[in-house]
């Protein structure tokens, strides 16, 4: 019989609550016993690594340049902590300063003073908690940070805090909870990700950290790589060596210089020797054993975990090859899980010459096409236009056939609100969110509608998830302080992807809008790739340019780079079947998302049998003219499509 691992302690972090990188006599967190060997090796470089520095006050090198020592890595703030007195911020920055030394006990006294003054500072009562995190009184510390989250609770910083004090007192589940609320308002982040896989592992949470690690190893993941160790440890805790012994070989593969890789080759073949152990009754039969083994075998887990992580390498090399050339990537982003979670591959296209058009991809059946497109008459929005006013054009030629025709305000609305936050948004933040709350409250009307709010700055924050009660959304916008860079497009993939996998059981209308500059500095994403996945999911994407062209120099020079954000912002639009507002002035922002409105609810729905049509991988150009009482209508709608067979997806038109 097999013998069984005992990796039973962990006995160093990778996720530290320190006051700096790379500062020595961070906390040290172990967890319970197991029958798990991961873990018995200080993992010293996945410290430097992957550590997570989540004193929320130092200011992140990327945030576009935070001003403010408040400013959390993830460059958000909370709104309370700009009503601080100046007595209390004085003596917040000055334990700030000392925390900074590890003054530790000097630190405490002043932002101990500090709260005193004004016990809503939440950034008092996260710096107070790192430094009786760093003294090791955990307890003290976890009551700090509780206070922060009780005080504002959409800052992912502050949860990242309570976990790490959970951690340290060893309440694991309740760490998980935590850092797993952290991750759901920064959904992106890969040290919060990071971070949960370790909280999930100690709280033997095994089908949690595999499915974390996936995420993370699904998206560019540099200095992430640690989450292999710990989906390795969740696979070999349930007995699937073939599994754990692939999560090894893509750490190593990862991270080949890693100071510990010794270590980790040692219990690599380890799992290795175990799996030829466990083999051996099955070639040996007259050997006698009490053990008994079921289901596939050790070298078909093995060879069918290889494949899976072949496709996914796969999809990301084809990414890579597609967007070089066309912003359209129907297939490329779909995440191929491991083992247990996989889904079946589409069919494969014929290996046909595309088009070297950039358009949106349309999910087809066998020979039906479906298209959204809005009308307006000058701004307003149209809503009973019949089938004969419309002319259809694909691929230059008329549809055989007109399959369906129906006005979209009869379909429940799935909107997603992108509202940028970073710092060049700054002087006339207060205009866009008094604009964006009653957007919301007019667009937001029909039954079954559903909207959620990310605020985006050098992190995508989740303000508040897919939701009717308009209430829940004035609030989350209303909760929005500037501040940081800008990740938009990383929010735009991310919204999208969102709308695209909500489960529905009915046909819905999926619309994103973003209120922006346009202007990008922090995105691991591409703009072509965002669209990529905006028109995955089949989102129209509408944009307001939040560029103020009245105080723009006569030249030209100041507005240079608004020129590009307007620019990338009507690209976004219009390659998703969305349309691009540019009011020029704060003071229009609302006039622009009252037109807005109108477009969304003047939308309509369309399927047609195209002629001539073949699933060749092919491009077809649609064309959508209207008119109403003999006047032309302005229509939106996508420009074209590749002839793909799809991945199924009965839940859309």
């Amino acid at each position: 019989m097999m013998s069984r691992r005992r990796w039973r302690t962990l006995l160093l972090c990778p996720f530290l609550c320190t006051v700096s990188a790379g500062t020595a006599g961070a906390q040290v967190f172990s967890t319970p016993s197991s029958t798990n060997r991961f873990g018995t090796i200080p993992v010293l470089d996945a410290i430097q690594t992957t550590q997570i520095d989540s004193n929320v006050f130092l200011i992140n090198s990327q945030n576009g340049g935070a001003k403010t020592p408040l400013q959390a890595p993830s460059g958000s703030i909370s709104k309370l902590d700009l009503k601080s007195p100046t007595k209390a911020r004085r003596e917040y920055e000055k334990g700030y300063q000392f925390l900074m030394k590890r003054d530790l006990e000097a630190a405490i006294t002043h932002l101990t003073k500090s709260i005193e003054v004004y016990p809503s500072f939440v950034a008092a009562h996260n710096a107070l908690g790192t430094a009786y995190l760093n003294q090791g009184h955990s307890q003290q510390a976890r009551e700090q940070f509780a206070k922060a989250v009780a005080l504002d609770d959409h800052l992912p910083n502050s949860y990242l805090n309570l976990g790490c004090a959970q951690l340290a007192l060893q309440l694991y589940a309740d760490a998980e909870a935590s850092l797993k609320k952290a991750s759901s308002i920064a959904p992106l982040d890969l040290q919060l990700l990071t971070a949960l896989t370790y909280a999930e592992f100690s709280n033997r949470d095994y089908p949690a950290v595999i499915a974390t690690a996936l995420k993370v190893h699904n998206s560019k993941h540099d200095g992430a790589a640690m989450v292999h160790y710990f989906a390795a440890g969740a696979f070999e805790a349930q007995e699937h060596l073939a599994e754990a012994q692939h999560e090894m070989e893509t750490l190593l593969t990862e991270e080949p210089k890693s100071t510990s890789s010794v270590q980790f080759r040692q219990i690599l073949d380890q799992i290795k020797a175990e799996q030829v152990e466990r083999a051996q009754p099955r070639q040996h039969p007259a050997a006698t054993s009490p053990a008994t083994f079921s289901g596939p075998t050790a070298e078909e887990i093995s060879r069918r975990a290889q494949q899976a992580l072949q496709n996914k390498k796969e999809e990301v090399e084809i990414a890579e090859a597609e967007a070089a050339s066309d912003p359209t990537c129907f297939e490329c982003r779909r995440a191929v899980p491991m083992e247990f979670a996989a889904r079946s591959n589409p069919e494969p296209v014929p290996d046909q010459p595309r088009a070297n058009v950039a358009g949106p991809m349309l999910r087809v059946a066998v020979d039906e096409v479906a298209v959204f497109f809005a009308a307006t008459d000058h701004g307003r929005s149209v809503t009973n236009l019949t089938a004969s006013e419309v002319k259809i054009r694909d691929n230059s030629q008329l549809p055989e056939s007109i399959l369906a025709f129906r006005n979209e305000s009869e379909l429940p609305l799935r909107l997603g609100l992108i509202i940028d936050i970073s710092n060049s948004v700054t002087d006339r933040f207060r205009f866009e969110q008094e604009a964006a709350s009653k957007f919301l409250k007019t667009v937001l009307i029909g039954k079954g509608d559903l909207g959620f709010v990310v605020g985006v700055n050098n992190s995508v924050l989740v303000e508040q998830d897919f939701t009717a009660d308009q209430t829940l959304t004035d609030r989350a916008v209303g909760q929005l302080v500037p501040g940081g860079g800008t990740a938009l497009w990383d929010a735009v993939a991310f919204a999208s992807d969102k709308l695209d996998q909500r489960p529905e059981t009915q046909p819905v209308a999926r619309m994103l809008v973003v209120i922006s500059d346009g202007q990008d500095n922090s995105s691991k994403s591409t703009l072509k790739q965002a669209i990529g996945r905006a028109q995955q999911g089949e989102v129209a994407v509408y944009t307001v340019s939040t560029r103020d062209r009245t105080h723009e120099e006569p030249n030209g020079h100041e507005g240079s780079g608004g020129l590009i954000g307007d620019h990338a912002l009507k690209t976004l639009s219009e390659l998703t079947g969305g349309s691009a507002f540019m009011p020029g002035s704060v003071h229009a922002l609302n006039g622009s998302l009252a037109d807005l409105q109108q477009v969304i609810r003047g939308r309509y729905f369309v399927s047609y049998k195209p002629s001539s049509f073949q699933l060749d991988g092919r491009y077809r150009a649609i064309d959508i003219k209207a008119e109403k009482d003999g006047r032309k209508l302005t229509v939106y709608a996508r420009k074209g499509y590749y002839a793909s067979r799809p991945q199924s997806n009965p839940t859309n038109p």
